[in-house]
């Protein structure tokens, strides 16, 4: 096909879309990126080596696809929207160290495709940022680091330090090191969304801040303490937890937390002293 040479070219999204017959998918949150200079960007602040495992979780078009094949040893590439697989197929033709998978990444169990940790790459919508960073945190086999591009405002509240952390910070914030290198404007995408895109990193710990068996408990915990907005930890978890005020007050105080406080004031230490509290 005409757009398809030796795989060093621009893509034209465009055009391809065109020459496939397809339209961005909107309910999937499909913004595609082409820009050269950013996703050569996007590439430098994963860090990647020349012997190093990919996954990229919504390859799309194959944009970044072709620039990580040209960087690292393996690229694993989830695609979920079943009309790009056969344009992808092409596309990455090229490359013969992608390899190409249709299906939800929240069905995909990394352990099938890699023996040792790898780096993840995605542009996800933020409706999916949560549970796709929880599944492959909670993986058999954990990635060493994460780049995430999400919306400004999502990357803003992932990066969130102690203050103003919300319930996904904290889902983020107790398995790695998050820091926001990279913004991307929104005339960088086709078609162009409503709202600039970040460039999240997240480089993981050996071990999670919270231990394993615990994780569970603490999300329950958390969710808890975040279920009513502008309200109390104490009135809130009371009314999202099996147990009355004043036995979540008394908890409250024993883990030397005030109750009047709110959720987002707490940090990670302070909801694991609370923690053992409710679990004791």
């Amino acid at each position: 096909m005409d757009i398809i040479m030796n795989g060093s070219e621009t893509l034209s999204i465009q055009k391809i879309l065109k020459q496939y017959g397809l339209k961005p998918h909107k309910g999937l949150g499909q913004n595609f990126l082409s820009d050269d200079g950013i996703l050569e960007k996007i590439i430098d602040a994963a860090e990647i080596s020349a012997d190093a495992a990919v996954l990229e979780i919504g390859p799309g078009l194959g944009s970044l696809t072709r620039h990580l094949a040209r960087r690292a040893e393996k690229v694993v590439a989830v695609e979920l929207d079943k009309d790009l697989i056969l344009p992808l197929q092409e596309l990455l033709s090229p490359f013969p160290n992608i390899t190409l998978i249709q299906g939800d990444i929240l069905d995909f169990q990394p352990a099938d495709a890699f023996q040792e940790r790898y780096s993840v790459i995605a542009n996800i919508p933020y409706y999916i940022t949560s549970a796709v960073i929880r599944h492959l945190l909670e993986s058999a086999i954990k990635p060493e680091k994460m780049v995430l591009t999400v919306q400004k405002e999502v990357a803003e509240r992932i990066c969130a330090r102690p203050g103003k952390l919300s319930l996904l910070a904290l889902s983020v914030q107790i398995y790695g090191e998050t820091d926001m290198p990279l913004i991307i404007p929104a005339t960088s995408f086709f078609p162009e969304p409503n709202v600039d895109s970040a460039v999240v990193r997240i480089r993981l710990y050996k071990e999670p801040r919270i231990e394993p068996d615990r994780i569970s408990m603490f999300f329950r915990l958390v969710k808890a303490g975040f279920g009513q907005k502008r309200k109390t930890l104490r009135n809130s978890i009371s009314a999202n937890f099996p147990l009355g005020i004043t036995d979540v007050t008394e908890k409250l105080q024993k883990a030397g937390i005030d109750p009047m406080r709110r959720a987002e004031t707490l940090i990670i230490e302070e909801w694991n002293s609370l923690l053992n509290e409710f679990i004791s």
